[in-house]
């Protein structure tokens, strides 16, 4: 069971396979994630949930939160195991597991996490695909330097660190041939990706070298991006390459210039409206997505007002709100709270101002011919990540051109 980001996604897939080699049977192993207080809440209701609809069930924990706040984890009756974010995807790891489980453990030895600080390499997870899904992920770099203030992920990644570009095209090679139409590149910090790495190559360095290695590769993504580290040969790409799909997910969090001091953020608010603005001219068709914080600790209404007028100023279209949530151990759990009602209402209403901007984005598609990608027999995607219902059933992984003719307000509707 998986929760958080597309990286853990991944990493699930290679905790799955080595839990399996393990023999570790009659198991779930839930995968868990830091970035809010509600994240960790929902994963310790979902391993009571498990256990108490199979009481037999082995219940083991790994990801964010249990390098966290293993002992959180540790104390629950239902768990058998907590594993480190640094041990997870390794063989020995979940052999040592089954063992523990199998002869039975104390509750001081349930914990197996190590110090994530002291990681200073990633390996890629050499995962030819993932069940169920029609587009493959590539984990490129891991953890990260920055310490903003709300942002607990550091201390459960550890400080970043990249993996060489040569086994990246490899691994990109493998998933093409595997029938794979469409990788999307990810990490946590993706645009810092190359910094420990001789020559110190940058994300764009990647991009192109994957593109021009890997030919057969129909559509490259990237996920979550920070626009102040994207670099000139990723911007330069963006523009040149038509397979670099015309879709960024940006990490703004905040629209005021107070806030984002406060977040310890890199970047202003005139610099995100300048990114995406450079960006777009230099692919008019470009979509973005953002992460917004909504409530940030001492937040007023006009400082809100901000954030809110940046989804017009930065012509965002892919919302991701989250409502502030203070995180044991970070700097803006320390700050004066706003009360959980004005949080809550402020997140309603930028997530009202997203369901406008969608809105808009959907009708300005109606009538144009888009290439898409088919997820089910009945749902795609466009190269701008919009979703479409199909009007007739394609082959899951299907690339295909077709002709919008509506949208139903949330998804477009092919003709």
């Amino acid at each position: 069971m998986t929760f958080g980001c597309r990286l853990n996604t991944l990493e699930s897939e290679a905790v799955r396979r080595a839990a399996e080699a393990a023999g570790l049977e009659r198991a779930v192993v839930v995968n868990t994630c830091a970035v809010t207080a509600e994240a960790v809440r929902q994963a310790r209701q979902a391993i009571r949930r498990l256990k108490r609809e199979d009481p037999g069930r082995r219940i083991l924990v790994t990801g964010c939160a249990a390098q966290t706040e293993p002992e959180t984890f540790a104390a629950m009756d239902e768990v058998e195991r907590v594993v480190g974010n640094a041990e997870k995807t390794l063989p020995q790891t979940w052999v040592a597991a089954r063992q523990a489980v199998d002869f039975g453990i104390g509750a001081e030895e349930k914990a197996v996490v190590g110090d994530i600080m002291s990681v200073r390499e990633t390996a890629l997870h050499l995962i030819d695909g993932i069940e169920g899904r029609t587009r493959a992920f590539v984990q490129v770099q891991n953890g990260c330097d920055h310490r903003c203030t709300f942002c607990i992920i550091p201390y459960g990644r550890g400080n970043s660190r990249s993996v060489p570009m040569g086994e990246v095209v490899a691994q990109v090679r493998r998933l093409v041939e595997n029938g794979y139409g469409e990788v999307v590149l990810t990490g946590v910090d993706l645009t810092s990706y190359g910094a420990g790495l001789p020559g110190a190559p940058k994300l764009g360095t990647l991009v192109r070298a994957i593109l021009r290695h890997v030919p057969e590769l129909a559509r490259l993504r990237l996920s979550s991006i920070d626009s102040v580290e994207a670099d000139p040969e990723l911007m330069a790409a963006l523009a040149e390459e038509e397979r670099l799909m015309p879709h960024l997910h940006l990490s703004l969090q905040a629209g005021d210039d107070l806030i984002l001091k406060r977040m310890k953020r890199r970047h202003s608010r005139a610099d995100a409206i300048a990114f995406c603005r450079e960006a777009r001219r230099l692919r008019p068709d470009l979509v973005f997505g953002a992460d917004i914080i909504a409530g940030f600790p001492t937040e007023t209404e006009a400082h809100f007002r901000n954030s809110l007028a940046l989804v017009e100023d930065c012509g965002l279209t892919h919302l991701h709100v989250f409502p502030f949530s203070p995180r044991r151990g970070t700097p803006a759990a320390r700050m004066p709270q706003l009360a959980r009602e004005v949080v809550k209402e402020r997140a309603r209403r930028l997530r009202e101002r997203g369901a406008q901007a969608l809105l808009r984005h959907l009708s300005g598609e109606v009538g144009r011919l888009r290439a898409v990608l088919a997820e089910t027999e009945g749902l795609a995607r466009t190269e701008g990540f919009t979703p479409v219902r199909l009007a007739r059933p394609l082959e899951p992984g299907t690339l295909s051109t077709l002709r919008i003719a509506g949208h139903d307000g949330t998804r477009l509707l092919a003709a």
